[in-house]
C-alpha cells in the first residue's frame, strides 16, 4: 500500500472513532432513574448537574372536576362523612376522588394574644372532586343535608376554574428543604375601626370611645376617649378594652 492510500485509510478510521466517540456504560452500572430508550429503541443516558428546581402541585390537575355542594349551614362535617358513605357504599371511588370542606388559618387575637385557628372558608358549603354524571349526581343530590349544586337553576353543575380551586384550596410547592403550602391564611382582627368599645382599666376605666387606629403587631388600640367635652387619643392595649 502506498504512503498516500495509507493516510486516507488513517483519516477515515479516525473519522468514525470521533462519530462514535460516546461514553457507553454496563447496564449494571447505571442507575435506573438515569435510563432513556431513543426513537430507535437504544439506551442512552443523561446527567443533570443542577436540580430541576421546586414542583408546584394543584388540586386543579388531579382527575376529575371539582364542583361546589350546599348544605344546611353548621352541617358540614356531618353531610361530608355521609357522602363518603354513599361513595363507599355504593362502590363510586373510580367516580369521586374527594370531598373537602374548604378551611383556612385565622390568626384571631383574644385576651391580648395572636392566636391560630381553623375556620370553615364558606360555611354551608363543600367541594367535590368528581367525573360528575347522572349516577353522582343523584347520589349527592340524595344525601342527607345537601340541598343541591351550586349553580344556575335547572342547569348542569358547572365545574370551578382553575384560579377559583387553587385560591380556595391553595397549591403544593416541593423542593428544598420542604413542601410549601399555599393555604390561604388571614388576620381575624377582635376589634375594628370606628367600633365603640369601653375601658376596663386604667385611669380612663369605665370610658367609652371609638377605635381610630389599631396596631396588630403590638396588639394595641388607639382609642378617640371624650374627656372633657373633647375627642382625645389614648393607646390602649387589646386587654385593656372589652366589646360593648
Amino acid at each position: 500500500m502506498s504512503e498516500i492510500d495509507m493516510n486516507e485509510a488513517t483519516e477515515v478510521l479516525e473519522a468514525e472513532e470521533e462519530a462514535t466517540d460516546e461514553v457507553v456504560l454496563p447496564l449494571d452500572e447505571v442507575d435506573a432513574d438515569e435510563v432513556i430508550v431513543d426513537e430507535n429503541g437504544e439506551i442512552v443516558t443523561s446527567w443533570d448537574d443542577e436540580d430541576e428546581g421546586p414542583t408546584t402541585i394543584s388540586p386543579f390537575d388531579k382527575p376529575g372536576k371539582w364542583f361546589v355542594i350546599h348544605t344546611y349551614s353548621g352541617y358540614e362535617n356531618k353531610v361530608k362523612g355521609n357522602l363518603e358513605n354513599v361513595i363507599v357504599s355504593r362502590a363510586m371511588e373510580d367516580s369521586v376522588f374527594e370531598v373537602v370542606i374548604p378551611m383556612e388559618d385565622v390568626v384571631e387575637f383574644k385576651g391580648g394574644k395572636k392566636v391560630t385557628v381553623a375556620k370553615k372558608v364558606f360555611p354551608g358549603y363543600i367541594l367535590i372532586r368528581t367525573f360528575l354524571d347522572d349516577e353522582v349526581w343523584a347520589a349527592v343530590k340524595g344525601t342527607p343535608g345537601v340541598t343541591g349544586f351550586v349553580g344556575p337553576s335547572g342547569a348542569k353543575p358547572v365545574p370551578l376554574p382553575r384560579d377559583e380551586v387553587e385560591g380556595i384550596l391553595g397549591i403544593e410547592i416541593i423542593g428544598g428543604e420542604a413542601p410549601v403550602s399555599t393555604k390561604r391564611s388571614r388576620p381575624r382582627l377582635e376589634y375594628e375601626i370606628n367600633e365603640t368599645v369601653r375601658v376596663k382599666e386604667g385611669p380612663f376605666a369605665d370610658f367609652s370611645g371609638q377605635i381610630a387606629e389599631i396596631n396588630e403587631d403590638q396588639l394595641k388600640l388607639k382609642v378617640l376617649v371624650n374627656i372633657f367635652g373633647r375627642e382625645t387619643p389614648v393607646e390602649l392595649e387589646f386587654s385593656q378594652v372589652a366589646k360593648l
